[in-house]
């Protein structure tokens, strides 16, 4: 069997392409410099993919932000407003991106969504009525001929048509429908393009299918690929699915003229059951993804090896493959120096994947698998106990009743009383919680984690940000403040770092969109609360005010979610262990004078299975319940908080409410406010502050601008609900733009009050 991925990690080792987005976006670098360090990255991937023997090696997948934007400014879907800028190709890229403020014009940025259930967030192509798709860039002919003077010839990835249209957004009255027929042509000509350059196989990537499809849905997936197929010459075509299985397409899928079909059998519930009941037609390649993606456990060479001995019994020729694409974990663990010796032999991040990769091509290629030495190891590996067991978690995890997540008296009685505590004026303004992680911050941190600066120095230097943190909101007018969370390196890793049960990497990151990357800590053992986590921090910053200071606290499914989980234990599990540690901080800061808290949930939806049908059973059961269980025990008139980010609210916003928060903030500005109607409708319950204006790009909002927005938020929310805020936290901004746009914001809220 030969072997194959679906893509690789595009930041570098050592992020090396994030560094240098950003010296461009500060214009410490030109054009030709970004372009060398990517080309640069590129080059290392492809002789490490070609050196590991790996015999499909993609190319294509390398973007400067993200591949859907790649696929929107390939196909002609740019907006008006971006190209109209007179910008360069490059600039005017980076403006759909991130949003553009100069002499040029001032431009939002298009919105972003999670990409499907993983923390990588893409941003969402705009077509309206006026929009002609065609083949108008050369992105991915460039990087194939690259590869090929490098001497390798690759397979060119792109996201395939469905796909595009499926996540594009649309501005008029055209639906994906209407746009078959040039789309499609755009695809086709792609091939050709393909065809005369010499590549023999191409990679539409087509996640899509693993959702709940209607006749409509597949209708549109046929009548696609057949006008693309028709024509496709000498090129092998691969449909590549991943992040779930076909089960609503599968016959339409394997009866189109693909030549090769990637299925995943990782996430793929029913993958091997299609396979097994349907059989695979003959002629075609199974890709068969057998090897996580998304995680960075070492694969069971034993289980995955019965998988592919059930897969012969069906298909002709299959090629071992990854269940996604690498993007979703670290580089390598070369650079991991710090790790114990038996934690690391059970770690593999993208590059060991590659050696995974071939020693089951190995294993499979031996007349005896099982009596391989690389069989041999891989099984006295996962023979092993390894520590971190904790009777007494998993004994108070057993012992919840239905009681534990219900909290009394309810949402009305509590809301009174909450008003009558705080007394805030209408349309009260807070932030989310962080505020910018400037480089003298990080510098300290960094000093302390070093030894260069003493543990009290470090406090002391924390205490005086917060001071001037606490000053700063105290200026601007802000109603409710944030201690800023100085203290912290990440929303999730930081929380990680306190409690038991987690190992923490050096260099294991992973982009979660442009140049933001996470270092997602790992879920090693059972979890419990070593020690009070933000109570010191938030107790001070509480003593220079007079005005509610929030604890901020990470919820239990998010810490879950934007960590690498355990595979030998249920996701439900591992939740309510952490639901336990973060309880016990929720009521610790309450007995120490905090009378509002904030347990975020920015991922929430991240783990939500992609079909309707899975959703209860296999998550919002369990879910629900472990936000519920954080805040049952605290008093009526302790007010909690919550925030979500960047994922689709509007099929599960009835779920939202039953989390029974007393208000929840919500991204909202890059979608143009549209959750306000899905609130509305249904009659949300909770208070609820939709952001105002866009942390994630470095543009300024005027107060009118503001106003506008709130004004959008009066006609849909009952005022006395509404909360005005930017949509997320600030630490990935600077004081620059940050300092003005949060005067705008209180100056918008007390016009808008008037």
């Amino acid at each position: 069997m030969k072997t194959s991925i679906i893509g690789y990690p595009r930041i570098g080792c050592l992020r090396e392409l994030k560094f240098a987005s950003e010296k461009y976006f500060r214009g410490e670098i030109t054009a030709a410099e970004l372009e060398k360090t990517a080309k640069e990255i590129r080059s290392y991937n492809l002789n490490l993919q070609k050196n590991s023997g790996l015999d499909f090696i993609p190319s294509n997948d390398f973007s400067f932000y993200d591949g859907i934007l790649d696929t929107a400014f390939l196909l002609n879907a740019v907006p008006e407003r971006y190209t109209s800028l007179g910008l360069s190709a490059l600039d005017t890229y980076f403006a759909a991106a991130r949003g553009y403020q100069g002499d040029k014009g001032d431009v939002k940025a298009l919105a972003m969504k999670k990409w499907y259930n993983t923390n990588y967030h893409y941003m969402v192509a705009e077509i309206d009525d006026s929009t002609e798709i065609k083949l108008n860039g050369t992105k991915p002919f460039d990087l194939f001929k690259e590869a090929l003077d490098a001497g390798v010839k690759t397979k060119p990835v792109v996201i395939g048509a469905f796909t595009f249209l499926k996540l594009a957004r649309y501005k008029g009255t055209k639906k994906a429908a209407d746009f078959v027929k040039e789309t499609a042509k755009a695809y086709s000509d792609l091939l050709k393009k393909f065809a005369e350059l010499g590549a023999e196989w191409i990679q539409f990537d087509e996640p899509s299918l693993v959702k709940d499809l209607t006749a409509e849905d597949i209708k549109l997936f046929t009548d696609l690929y057949k006008a693309i197929l028709a024509d496709k010459g000498s090129v092998k075509v691969i449909a590549q699915t991943y992040f779930g299985d076909v089960r609503d397409c599968y016959r339409e899928l394997c009866g189109l003229d693909f030549d090769g079909i990637g299925l995943d059998f990782y996430e793929g519930k029913k993958s091997l059951e299609l396979v097994e009941k349907n059989g695979f037609p003959k002629g075609k390649v199974l890709f068969a993804g057998v090897v996580n993606g998304k995680n960075i456990w070492r694969n069971n060479y034993a289980k995955t090896l019965n998988i592919l001995n059930t897969l012969k019994k069906s298909a002709s020729e299959i090629v071992i493959s990854t269940s996604c694409s690498l993007l979703h974990v670290p580089c390598t663990l070369a650079n991991e120096t710090k790790l114990a010796e038996n934690v690391k032999k059970h770690f593999s991040y993208a590059e060991e994947k590659l050696g995974e990769l071939a020693e089951l091509k190995t294993i499979v290629s031996s007349a005896a698998p099982e009596n391989t030495e690389e069989f041999k190891k891989n099984a006295a590996l996962h023979a092993e106990t390894r520590e971190g067991s904790n009777q007494a978690v998993k004994d108070k995890v057993a012992a919840l009743t239905e009681k534990d997540f219900v909290r009394l008296p309810a949402f009305a009685e509590r809301e009174k009383i909450q008003k009558d505590r705080f007394k805030l004026p209408l349309f009260p303004t807070t932030t989310i919680g962080s505020f910018p992680q400037t480089a003298e911050v990080k510098s300290a941190r960094k000093q302390f984690r070093n030894g260069e600066l003493s543990a009290e120095n470090y406090e002391k230097f924390i205490e005086q940000k917060i001071a001037e943190c606490v000053a700063l909101q105290e200026e601007i007018g802000l109603d409710v403040l944030v201690h800023g969370e100085f203290e912290r390196n990440d929303m999730v890793e930081y929380f990680g770092e306190c409690l038991d049960g987690y190992i923490f990497t050096e260099k294991a990151w992973v982009q979660s969109y442009g140049t933001r990357c996470v270092k997602p800590p790992v879920v090693w053992g059972d979890i419990s609360r070593a020690k009070p986590m933000t109570v010191r921090w938030s107790v001070y910053a509480q003593s220079l005010t007079k005005k509610p200071m929030k604890g901020m606290l990470t919820g239990p499914v998010t810490i879950l979610n934007w960590s690498f989980p355990r595979e030998d234990i249920t996701l439900k599990e591992s939740a309510f262990q952490i639901a336990l540690a973060i309880r016990e901080e929720v009521l610790d800061l309450e007995a120490n004078g905090i009378s509002i808290i904030q347990v975020d949930e920015a991922a929430l939806r991240e783990k939500l299975p992609l079909r309707k049908s899975d959703w209860k059973e296999d998550y919002l059961d369990w879910a629900i319940p472990a936000f519920r269980y954080v805040h049952s025990g605290v008093k009526p008139e302790t007010q909690i908080h919550t925030h979500m980010c960047y994922s689709e609210f509007a099929d599960i916003i009835k779920e939202i409410d039953d989390m029974d928060a007393d208000v929840i903030t919500f991204e909202a500005s890059r979608s143009d406010l549209t959750i306000l109607d899905v609130l509305k409708e249904n009659n949300f319950r909770t208070e609820v502050g939709p952001g105002v204006y866009d942390i994630h790009s470095p543009r300024v909002p005027s107060k009118e601008e503001i106003i506008e927005a709130v004004r959008k938020m009066k006609e849909r929310i009952p005022a006395e609900k509404l909360w005005i805020n930017p949509d997320c936290g600030l630490k990935t901004r600077g004081n620059a733009e940050t300092v003005p746009s949060l005067k705008n914001l209180v100056a918008a809220a007390l016009e808008v009050r008037k």
